[in-house]
């Protein structure tokens, strides 16, 4: 009997073979995992890219998704996804991570890849004594490098909280940017996707982890054949390295509903951190870090901790990714000093505004980060984006100009939220739905959105129902001749 962690592997495993999942499917999953049908299906109904199929329903021919996040609506989605609808079945999506090139569509087609060559030298240097544990989470320390996926915990620390719970451990990759905006991972992935591994094994190593678990978001196929082909290239003796491959969730970006989802389960977030012993994969300690931070390790602890820090501006220190989007002459990620205002990135990075628009409101961390106005230019940064009504998160700058409709792009966003809560706290499931069905008015209420907000940030389980109301509370704040 295979473990309950092979579960959605081999749901993907039957779609990718049959175009979608027939009962049939599912019943013989059920007896080969030892597993109750309806938990099977629970967990295959729970992810928006399981086709579940009746028995005598063919699958469609050819499948393309077409990304209806904020870049891409600006750029003619629907009117894309009309033009596909003649020639396959078309299917809308959040967002694809390809934000620098909206419009962005994917066809469904098989990958393949070959190997780097990567001589992971700098892990090499680790395991023969060249520099040893304390001296690596010593060196993270100094460099005050913190959590890229949004949180910001201080790195290190974390390290060290993992490693004091006695062993096994593991080490979990976030490679699950679903955040609308979102991209710098998928970069790191496509450029540099043997330093990221570099620097999971590293952290395993501090640790001193049994293996490394990598879950990608389902929207990379191009770079799961990549990571394929390294992770089969990698030196012996290494702790394994196991591809875990997402199922469109949302949610499942967050550490403890990640977790979930690796162990085959729905992706529903956890009451408490998931570092902590009980908590973890398998109930064991676990580090979980972005693909961003990794990728930071591995240029640290080869570069020192001196010259990251000391490429911040306005009071920050380091560096960081900023996916950037939306009315500006060259979208894309830029690496950037932490610290940057919107104005700096967008005149310094991006060529500036495009022609004939002129910077209006920026979302500066992603869908859950709250829309600012031109003329409020904090550092983005953590920490220095609260005092507004937001927060930088992963960093996903979406840049709007008098050209756009705020109110329209807040309800787009609004609809995001409310599909993808997991419904498993009522504020959230509720309050996403009923916000969701408010601003698609033309009149909004504002009495009862402020207190839908009250009751989600204050009783939601998980960031993504306290952090949704920015959405609109922003605009509300910042934009009240847009919400009236």
């Amino acid at each position: 009997m295979p473990p309950r962690d092979l579960l959605i592997e081999r749901l993907h495993d039957l779609q990718d073979r049959h175009g979608g999942l027939y009962p049939r499917d599912l019943d013989a999953l059920a007896a080969e995992f030892a597993l109750a049908p309806s938990e099977v299906f629970e967990t295959a109904s729970f992810y928006a890219h399981f086709r579940l199929l009746k028995e005598d329903e063919a699958p469609p021919a050819a499948v393309v998704r077409v990304c209806r996040g904020p870049a891409c609506e600006m750029r003619g989605a629907a009117i894309v996804a009309c033009d596909w609808a003649a020639k396959a079945h078309v299917e809308d999506h959040p967002c694809l991570g390809r934000c620098d090139h909206a419009p962005a569509i994917l066809v469904e087609t098989p990958r393949t890849a070959t190997a780097s060559g990567h001589g992971y030298l700098l892990l090499g240097r680790c395991r023969s004594g060249g520099l040893n544990r304390e001296a690596a989470q010593a060196e993270l320390e100094a460099a005050g490098l913190r959590g890229m996926g949004g949180a910001g915990f201080p790195t290190a620390r974390k390290w060290r909280t993992v490693a004091g719970h006695p062993g096994p451990r593991f080490v979990v990759v976030n490679a699950d940017e679903g955040e609308p905006g979102t991209f710098k991972d998928r970069h790191f992935l496509e450029t540099a996707p043997a330093r990221v591994l570099e620097g999971a094994l590293i952290a395993a190593w501090v640790v001193e982890a049994e293996a490394v678990y990598l879950y990608l978001r389902d929207e990379y196929p191009h770079i799961r054949a990549q990571l394929m082909a390294e992770i089969a290239a990698l030196p012996p003796g290494l702790p394994p390295v196991h591809l875990r491959r997402g199922a469109g969730a949302y949610v499942c970006g967050e550490e403890s509903a990640l977790i979930e989802s690796l162990e085959g389960k729905r992706g529903l977030p956890r009451q408490r951190p998931p570092y902590v012993a009980e908590a973890g994969l398998f109930g064991r300690p676990t580090l979980v870090n972005n693909v961003e931070t990794l990728y930071w390790v591995c240029e640290i602890l080869d570069k020192g901790a001196a010259w990251f820090a000391d490429h911040g501006r306005h009071g920050h220190s380091g560096l960081r990714a900023y996916s950037v989007s939306g009315r500006v002459k060259h979208p894309g990620v830029r690496i950037a000093p932490n610290g940057i205002t919107i104005t700096e990135l967008i005149d310094e990075f991006c060529g500036g505004m495009e022609d004939g628009h002129s910077l209006a409101a920026y979302l500066p961390g992603g869908a859950s980060g709250g829309f600012l106005p031109a003329h409020i230019t904090p550092p983005l940064a953590f920490g220095a984006i609260e005092d507004h009504g937001g927060f930088i998160g992963s960093a996903a700058v979406t840049v709007f100009s008098q050209a756009d409709d705020l109110r329209a792009a807040a309800a787009g966003l609004a609809r995001f939220f409310a599909h993808e809560s997991c419904g498993q706290c009522t504020p959230c499931r509720l309050g996403t739905a009923r916000a969701a069905e408010i601003l698609d008015r033309p009149d909004w209420d504002i009495d009862l959105l402020g207190e839908l907000a009250h009751v989600m940030r204050e009783a939601s389980i998980c960031g993504l129902g306290q952090a949704a109301p920015n959405v609109w509370q922003s605009l509300v704040r910042h934009f009240p001749e847009v919400v009236r």
